[in-house]
């Protein structure tokens, strides 16, 4: 059976993030696909997305996945995390997110929670709210534990390609 892979990007207002996730879940269910919301402001670019939706994806085909929800797969890979626990952190979070949703499945349920999830965001363009910048250093440094030695040996450019190291070898750091 053919999957595919749709991503939106938006700013959101999370009053009570519970009440958000539950939201999200249904229109999951209703329309038989998995999505997944990610902190946009914690993602170095659209090439640390794609590489980890796409190893999170080839994990859950193979049998190889760790988390049973497809969605926190994604997390989990988006993170560069092997501890489900600690992937969380790239998740989106009360008050208001830059926020990017991965959504996984057959293409027309994908258009139906496409919708959905439109109305819920306002949608602004992912090669904006991906691209790596200097606003976001600061987060990215802390979640990936990217060390100064690091910078200092790649250069700052290089940050981007730091995470999705981490990213590749998810599968093999605690």
């Amino acid at each position: 059976m053919q999957r595919e892979i749709q991503i939106i990007c938006g700013t959101v207002q999370i009053p009570n993030l519970s009440d958000f996730l539950k939201v999200i879940s249904s229109i999951a269910s209703e329309n038989e696909v998995v999505i997944q919301g990610l902190n946009a402001d914690l993602i170095a670019g659209e090439r640390h997305l794609h590489f980890a939706v796409g190893k999170a994806v080839r994990a859950v085909a193979a049998g190889r996945n760790i988390a049973k929800d497809p969605g926190i797969e994604i997390m989990r890979y988006a993170a560069g995390e092997r501890q489900i626990e600690r992937s969380f952190s790239i998740g989106l979070r009360e008050g208001e997110n830059n926020a990017v949703f991965v959504l996984f499945g057959k293409m027309d349920n994908l258009i139906l929670a496409f919708s959905a999830i439109r109305k819920l965001i306002e949608e602004k363009p992912c090669s904006e709210l991906l691209a790596y910048s200097d606003s976001k250093k600061k987060g990215i440094l802390s979640l990936f534990g990217i060390t100064d030695a690091e910078i200092e040996a790649s250069g700052e450019e290089h940050i981007p390609e730091l995470v999705i190291e981490r990213v590749a070898l998810a599968d093999f750091l605690k």
